[in-house]
């Protein structure tokens, strides 16, 4: 048991051992007394902050709200304290309850006027109500109309989603392309993309992608993996190469990322440049193992794309005693 278990079971009993000697020296109707002037103490001491707060925010609706309840409350709790006019206490307790329903009941659909609360989706519809209706259609779990509500009100975003909630991935992704024809942010290419995989319309997926990858060149790998998939060659060369010069370009100002294009070079069937990449990613990894002999790891790698096995078995035999110390040390510990 941890401890706040055992601190809670431990208060409680505290409580019960409280309320049980209460009944014991003084009766029930006291350990009652006591419960409900405690109880009207603290809501009224609750509902005095708010509203103080509220005063000082110079929210004066707000605290014209607060004003009546607090008093409420104070009054409940002098009459529980004294003992009297029980019965209005009783009344008050029904509408403190009365009014945690309706408040709860309210902030269920806050976005909803009251009158528009008890209006069918349909109603509110034809009554221009777009906003009101497609609340209603979600609640209601149609969010195909929902969706269609959100269009009128020309909020896409929300369309897109209620769409994706209604499994019309198509009409979702349709959605992302027209936003971003018209605000030219890259994120909704990527999102026109995700539905579209997810419509099973895998060309316009990567038609989307592609599209995405002229701004994020880093994603032209991803285009031509997918294009690969679609069986659609001359459209996977074509985005292999544009990932190719990306890579070129970052391999000069990073290293590392010689090896992708020597990897991809190589898949072009570009033997010269795959050869030049990878022994330009060998010197980067020999220079790194100075450093970190983690890396001897893909020393033996680069040797190995370059076909010389004995320097590829001396850079393995390097990280496998490195990885000894390392398990060595961490048995020690």
């Amino acid at each position: 048991m941890d401890k706040l278990k055992a601190y809670i079971i431990g208060f409680l009993i505290l409580v019960l051992a409280i309320a049980a000697g209460i009944i014991y020296k003084w009766g029930f109707l006291t350990l009652i007394r006591i419960v409900l002037s405690l109880g009207f103490l603290g809501v009224t001491l609750m509902l005095a902050f708010f509203l103080a707060l509220t005063l000082y925010a110079e929210s004066w609706k707000y605290g014209a709200y607060l004003v009546i309840p607090t008093a409420l409350s104070a009054y409940a709790t002098y009459l529980s304290a004294t003992w009297q006019n029980l019965k209005i206490v009783g009344g008050i307790i029904v509408l403190f309850v009365l009014g945690l329903v309706f408040g709860i009941w309210y902030i269920s659909e806050p976005d909803l006027g009251l009158m528009d609360r008890f209006k069918s989706a349909e109603s509110l519809e034809r009554s221009g109500n777009y906003k009101a209706a497609a609340r209603k259609y979600e609640k209601k779990g149609n969010y195909l109309k929902a969706a269609e509500m959100y269009e009128k009100l020309g909020w896409m975003e929300s369309a897109a989603w209620a769409y994706e909630k209604a499994e019309k991935y198509e009409k979702a992704a349709e959605i992302y392309e027209k936003l971003y024809e018209k605000e030219k942010d890259t994120y909704y290419l990527k999102e026109a993309h995700e539905y579209w995989k997810k419509a099973g319309d895998m060309e316009r997926a990567a038609k989307a992608l592609e599209q995405y990858a002229e701004e994020e060149p880093w994603f032209w790998e991803d285009v031509a993996e997918l294009y690969e998939d679609l069986r659609m060659e001359d459209k996977a060369r074509e985005a292999w190469e544009k990932a190719l010069k990306y890579y070129e370009g970052e391999a000069k100002e990073e290293g590392v990322f010689w090896e992708d294009v020597g990897n991809i070079a190589h898949k072009l069937g570009n033997e010269e440049l795959a050869r030049e990449a990878y022994e330009k990613f060998l010197e980067y990894c020999i220079k790194e193992a100075e450093e970190d002999p983690m890396w001897w790891k893909h020393v033996a790698e680069a040797y190995e794309y370059l076909g010389d096995k004995e320097k590829a078995e001396d850079a393995k035999r390097k990280y496998e005693e490195y990885r000894k110390q390392i398990m060595k040390g961490s048995e020690e510990t």
